[in-house]
């Protein structure tokens, strides 16, 4: 079956799901497969629950004379074809955001100013990949003003893979680090893979991207870039540039920061195009977010969000997915950084952490994930860093941290379940706590028993 006419059944059935425990009436079911499943297996059943049909790439699953199995090469591959193709047909314009870190609290912010003005579509939680990104693309509708759609990668081509499903209009690389070593090769295969976000939009501009012909936008296509960052400047040549950063001094610059302070909420003010200054108390902790919050004002700001309005919108906003998260519990204060960890955010944790004026400060510390043949390195320069802090107590937690050199004080845990035995047993209070580690490490357990 050709996509076009594919798209004609998705007009008519215009939800898709991949879980054959997830099959709302009328849907279209996609047989995804991975490692350890075979959706193909279950395209009847998701026909039985209620699905109109279900797209399949194995011929033994379908029944014979059952029009409701339509039988496709790859399954995957077609569901990102068939979004890139309702992507066209809507050509609602899109900003593509990724990044080492930050880029799901920077879509969060920019969907929260946007919709001071648009009905915008984005991306729910981080379901940033070759699956959620089409899956997302296909909840679009003709009532969308915008779209913001955020990109993860962990291997080299996953941007491009992803771009060229997304087609879009505007690009934000929150920033490049040391994270998914393992699958990058380098720090250098970090950068390459993350600027193919701009080498879409710049081949775009020079007119070698075809679908861009078909569609309008509001607003000329460009780049929101951190001025700030020296590895995106040195690839952003031939772009169109909107520009934030903490240089108010400087001419060039679109939004621009001041009087940033942590304490332990991120608060500041702002100016764009050197207009009347405004000012944010955020709800987030960490002075390493204020790239995050610029960002989100450029691109409002870009679009004819009113000032007033960003500023509701980020005093507004508030984390509630274990990023930059402050909790004030009966016993002690947290600070809740426990959903994703590499070596560019760990040490922007710590030094957020060390520049906060508190007593009886310690610091919860899980593994950092995928950093392949560097790793070892990687951690003992996180316990060096640790060591050079004034802190009461460190616990580290996971296999990763086991085999580094650590002052006897620190304490080593192989896993969550050991530091929950110790929390237990020794009950913490009063202190201020920094829990920081790799989602695989679980330490988002930790908060309620502190």
């Amino acid at each position: 079956m050709e996509i076009s006419e594919l798209y004609e059944i998705f007009k008519q059935h215009p939800v898709v799901t991949t879980d054959s425990r997830d099959c709302p009436v009328g849907s279209l079911f996609f047989a995804l497969k991975g490692t350890s499943f075979n959706g193909n297996k279950f395209a009847a059943a998701a026909l039985e629950k209620g699905c109109a049909y279900a797209v399949v790439d194995e011929a033994e699953y379908v029944v014979e004379g059952d029009a409701r199995f339509i039988l496709v090469d790859n399954c995957l591959h077609t569901l990102q074809q068939l979004a890139r193709y309702h992507r066209r047909a809507l050509g609602t314009p899109i900003i593509g955001i990724t990044g080492t870190n930050g880029k799901t609290t920077t879509k969060e912010l920019t969907a929260a100013v946007l919709l001071q003005k648009y009905n915008v579509l984005y991306t729910e939680g981080n379901f940033n990949n070759d699956i959620g990104v089409p899956k997302t693309l296909l909840r679009l509708n003709s009532t969308h003003d915008i779209a913001v759609v955020e990109m993860g990668a962990s291997h080299p081509g996953d941007i491009k893979t992803l771009v060229e499903i997304v087609e879009p209009d505007y690009a934000l690389i929150t920033n490049v680090g040391r994270a998914h070593l393992q699958g990058f090769g380098s720090f250098e295969g970090v950068i390459k893979t993350k600027g193919e976000l701009y080498d879409f939009v710049r081949a775009a501009a020079n007119g070698e991207n075809d679908a861009y012909a078909i569609r309008e936008v509001k607003r000329p296509r460009c780049v929101f870039i951190d001025n700030d960052n020296q590895y995106l400047n040195g690839i952003a040549d031939g772009l169109n540039l909107v520009r934030y950063g903490l240089n108010a001094a400087d001419k060039e610059l679109y939004v621009a920061a001041s009087d940033v302070k942590s304490e332990p909420m991120l608060s500041f003010s702002w100016a764009a195009e050197g207009k009347a200054q405004h000012h944010v108390d955020s709800h987030l902790i960490g002075a390493y977010n204020i790239t995050n919050m610029l960002a989100a004002i450029a691109v409002g700001t870009y679009f004819g969000v009113e000032a007033d309005k960003i500023d509701a919108a980020l005093t507004g906003y508030a984390p509630s997915n274990n990023r930059s998260q402050f909790e004030q519990t009966a016993c002690n204060r947290l600070i809740v950084d426990a959903y994703n960890a590499n070596p560019t955010s760990m040490a922007a944790a710590l030094n957020n952490f060390e520049a906060i004026n508190a007593d009886h400060k310690m610091a919860i510390i899980g593994d950092m994930k995928e950093l392949g043949s560097v790793s070892h390195d990687e951690h003992q320069r996180i316990v060096d860093q640790l060591s050079r802090m004034k802190l009461e107590e460190v616990w580290l937690v996971g296999s990763e941290f086991e085999h580094t050199a650590t002052p006897a004080a620190f304490r080593k845990f192989e896993n969550v379940a050991e530091v929950k035995e110790a929390i237990a047993s020794e009950k913490p209070r009063d202190r201020y706590i920094l829990i920081k580690g790799s989602n695989g490490t679980r330490l988002f357990e930790l908060p309620e028993m502190l």
